[in-house]
């Protein structure tokens, strides 16, 4: 079972917890944190999507976000994060290399595996630069079935125009980019 912060609007504990299903049945305000890998390859910006498995409980086999996670009651985004690569990818980081994008506040519902999904967070976009290959990932916890790089460009394209099946919202991209446009 797992326990997460209740949040306020901008993501930080009321002091009230949940369980996460209880959360996700009834839409609770919640924290994610959100990390997106990047590298330069051939001087060109790369981008890391994870393909979900197929045995989540939200978007099974679609393209995401490199590594994306709930903050457990008590823990912090950079914590949470950290453990999530780890978790998901197999690849551990110090909490320092993440750089802080902002948050992104978002409500959904969808049916999922025959029951209504309300998912209602408030998500810390990180940013790692990390110049690993698709075979240095080991993924630890069978939430990931494979990874992918892409173009940059390319991948904002195709997640605009829905030309891969993915869950990404183009307002993270959206973020990811304004932080390239800066560096």
């Amino acid at each position: 079972m797992e326990i997460l912060d209740i949040c306020d609007e901008l993501g930080n504990p009321t002091g009230k917890t949940v369980e996460r299903e209880i959360a996700h049945q009834q839409g609770i305000l919640h924290r994610t944190a959100h990390v997106w890998i990047l590298r330069k390859k051939e001087n060109k910006i790369q981008i890391l999507l994870q393909k979900r498995s197929e045995q989540k409980d939200s978007f099974p086999g679609c393209y995401d976000i490199s590594s994306a996670g709930h903050i457990p009651a008590g823990d912090n985004y950079g914590q949470s994060a950290v453990r999530e690569l780890k978790e998901e990818l197999g690849i551990v980081v110090r909490e320092s290399e993440l750089i802080d994008c902002g948050n992104r506040r978002f409500h959904f519902e969808e049916i999922f595996h025959g029951r209504l999904f309300k998912d209602n967070q408030v998500s810390k976009i990180f940013v790692l630069w990390k110049d690993l290959e698709e075979k240095d990932f080991v993924f630890v916890d069978h939430e990931v079935s494979e990874v992918k790089w892409l173009d940059f460009e390319k991948c904002y394209q195709d997640v605009k125009e829905n030309k891969i099946n993915h869950c990404i919202y183009i307002e993270e991209l959206d973020i990811v980019k304004k932080y390239l446009r800066v560096q």
